[in-house]
């Protein structure tokens, strides 16, 4: 079993963007659920988490972080009170979203929807393992995005001895305040965590499933 998921780690990385490109989007989010990525890179208060190459850190203040690449921001928002907490959420399929569906693989539990924005473009919103992520972007490059997302959201591990502490000096508050991961922002009331364009000269494509 071993020697067939190692098998496949190397066609995927030999195949790259192509077989982002040709799988289907759904493939693509189990894959990244179930991917087992070990390696780590980003570290905050109270969590981890592995970037992926051709995404860069714009902003951060522990539990609110953006990304870029060459062409999209992407808004991160880690719960660790939910988490703390264990705060089960029931999702309910949209109908009438692009994407809608459920996330679980193990005790790590969510869910995706993407919706028409506007301008030919589609809000994608992300909530997996106490954690949230959102980004416009335009149809072509949903599958990037959502590996980009679900790779990162996939990979955070948590620090409960961190966690603990951090929650009893009088900052829950603060933390609570910061976002609900649980809401769903639709395609009619999109929460900008910064307002600044960025641009990143650098392009490079998303890492597949390691």
């Amino acid at each position: 079993m071993k020697k067939i998921f190692l098998l496949s780690i190397i066609l995927v990385l030999l195949t790259g963007c192509t077989s982002i490109k040709n799988d289907d989007l759904t493939n693509i989010i189990d894959k990244a659920m179930t991917s087992n990525l070990i390696t780590k890179n980003t570290n905050r208060v109270g969590y981890r988490y592995y970037l992926p190459k051709g995404l860069s850190i714009r902003y951060s203040d522990n539990y609110n972080e953006i990304f870029t690449n060459d062409r999209y921001t992407y808004y991160l928002y880690v719960d660790i009170v939910s988490y703390n907490s264990k705060i089960e959420y029931l999702y309910n399929i949209n109908d009438s979203a692009y994407y809608s569906r459920t996330l679980e693989n193990g005790d790590k539990k969510g869910y995706i929807e993407i919706n028409n924005y506007k301008n030919n473009q589609y809000l994608i919103e992300i909530m997996y393992n106490y954690a949230k992520i959102e980004v416009i972007v335009y149809e072509s490059d949903i599958k990037n995005s959502v590996l980009y997302a679900m790779s990162v959201l996939s990979s955070i591990t948590y620090n409960n001895s961190v966690i603990e502490s951090y929650l009893q000096i009088d900052n829950r508050e603060e933390v609570e305040e910061n976002f609900n991961i649980f809401e769903i922002v639709g395609s009619d009331n999109y929460l900008e965590f910064a307002t600044d364009e960025v641009t990143n000269d650098e392009k490079n494509d998303p890492d597949y499933i390691k």
